[in-house]
């Protein structure tokens, strides 16, 4: 296995971050095309094409959060690796979770279906936090507390950008 994926698959394991990745904006930008991409295609794929934008909007103020947190704790040079960790642990969590919500039946109960997707959630939760931790060089605590206050605000953001763009507002 080659260097960058057993940088990826130790940042998943939270034993690497961001800055055992290249500095590379070249493999950084292929990597947030390729999320973005692939985000797109799961989208579409599951039957939700509404998403598309939703997801879109949100690798944008991603990145747009990443680019002023560094920037403020002075750190802006390490921008392209913790973008470049966040998509690529992005396609491979994504990529697991797709597997999972391709069993779904929206007829049917699946608790066990609920119990799966928890812990990757969690998961997914506790990486972007381990990012940001790394990237930052803040404590786990702090960084949790970024990943969810973004996650949260990219929602409502999302909402009221559909909100404003269709007109609907219930």
């Amino acid at each position: 296995m080659n260097q960058f994926a057993q940088a990826l698959l130790d940042i998943l394991r939270l034993r690497a971050g961001p800055e055992d990745l290249p500095a590379s904006w070249t493999l950084t930008l292929i990597f947030v095309g390729l999320h973005v991409a692939f985000g797109m295609f799961t989208a579409m794929a599951l039957d939700q094409s509404s998403t598309v934008f939703n997801s879109l909007v949100m690798t944008a103020l991603q990145i747009f959060a990443v680019a002023i947190l560094l920037k403020v704790r002075g750190f802006p040079e390490r921008l392209a690796q913790t973008l470049l960790a966040f998509a690529g642990t992005g396609i491979i969590i994504g990529g697991i979770v797709f597997g999972v919500l391709l069993q779904a039946d929206q007829d049917v109960n699946q608790p066990l279906l609920a119990l799966v997707w928890l812990p990757l959630f969690i998961w997914s939760l506790v990486v972007d936090a381990h990012i940001y931790r790394n990237a930052l060089a803040i404590s786990l605590s702090q960084a949790m507390l970024i990943t969810v206050l973004l996650l949260a605000g990219s929602y409502v953001v999302v909402e009221l950008l559909v909100m404003f763009f269709t007109g609907n507002t219930g």
